[in-house]
């Protein structure tokens, strides 16, 4: 882990001090150069993560895919969504505005003597080797995504967000951050809190979150593929993650007396791990391909949006109960 951070730091800085730097100083930002750097890091991760899903979950998808690609503008406002969020536009907006006043209040309760609990330091001599710690902390972000992911299918006003991750009926490697921006904050900031609070190194944190997303990424691929009874029970699949963007099976409660589907019940909430579902008894195993999409936009026509700006301001009215 040690080997791949370093060869990452060395490209990163190569980026920035050829490109970035001498750009930030012609424009006068100089008094900018860490947030520069930092965010030289996240384009850098960006576009490791767009290579893979073009070279490796690309052409799986076309070997084995679950289901012809028939609206490919939905695929292509998916692309958007991607681009926008893993080549860090919205991580520096969210870098300049909500996370520096997120990391600005932590600050003035540590000066008032708030601990940081630093997980690395648990078992000293096991758990600050590199790899140990990232398991560790991968272990204890997938925990938390567990819960904010029902909470999203929870509570209603979350769900008014969240349902246009799930009202797109053509799920590919795309699909993983097509997600209204209000919810995607409220994620971010909780996030990096925890990050800040439990006190995961910046390089640790970066790696996280790449890979969490491409293991994501996978997990919505247009691609028939399972990891065996075994596997399936280690580490969440294509088909275990498809059953939660089942129409009125993976994430919603079916009907009753005829009133529409409520956001609750619902299975496979995990993000990377399927050991919360197993232990909570939201897990479900069956070999089963279905169709994808959201109960009310197939039986009574509700209109998610079909572009970008258009599904934004449909879950802003959806939230305030007008749409």
């Amino acid at each position: 882990m040690d080997g791949w951070l370093d060869v990452f730091s060395r490209v990163q800085e190569g980026l920035f001090e050829s490109i970035v730097q001498p750009v930030a100083f012609a424009l006068g930002w100089g008094n900018l150069l860490e947030e520069a750097y930092e965010g030289t890091g996240w384009v850098l991760v960006g576009l490791i993560q767009i290579a893979v899903l073009l070279l490796v979950i690309g052409p799986l998808q076309r070997w084995r895919p679950v289901e012809p690609v028939t609206d490919r503008r939905a695929v292509r406002v998916d692309v958007l969504y991607t681009l926008l969020h893993r080549l860090g536009l919205f991580k520096l907006v969210m870098f300049f505005t909500f996370e520096n006043w997120l990391e600005s209040g932590i600050a003035v309760l540590r000066a008032r003597g708030m601990p940081t609990l630093h997980l690395d330091q648990l078992w000293p001599g096991v758990t600050d080797q590199a790899l140990v710690s990232f398991f560790l902390y991968l272990v204890v972000f997938d925990f938390i995504n567990y819960w904010v992911h029902r909470a999203q299918h929870q509570f209603e006003w979350w769900w008014r967000l969240h349902a246009l991750h799930h009202a797109q009926r053509q799920v590919t490697m795309w699909t993983d951050n097509r997600n209204h921006l209000l919810d995607s904050i409220i994620v971010d900031l909780l996030f990096v809190a925890v990050a800040v609070l439990i006190g995961v190194p910046p390089g640790q944190f970066v790696a996280l979150v790449a890979f969490s997303q491409l293991s994501e990424s996978l997990q919505h691929a247009n691609l028939r593929l399972s990891f065996g009874h075994i596997g399936e029970r280690l580490w969440i699949s294509p088909r275990f993650h498809r059953l939660h963007h089942a129409i009125g099976i993976g994430h919603e409660a079916p009907a009753r007396d005829g009133q529409r589907a409520a956001p609750l019940g619902g299975c496979n909430f995990g993000v990377l791990f399927p050991w919360w579902d197993m232990l909570l008894g939201t897990a479900n195993f069956a070999d089963r391909w279905e169709p994808t999409g959201v109960r009310d936009q197939v039986e009574q026509g509700r209109d998610y949006g079909d572009g970008f700006w258009s599904q934004q301001w449909l879950g802003l009215k959806r939230l305030v109960g007008r749409a």
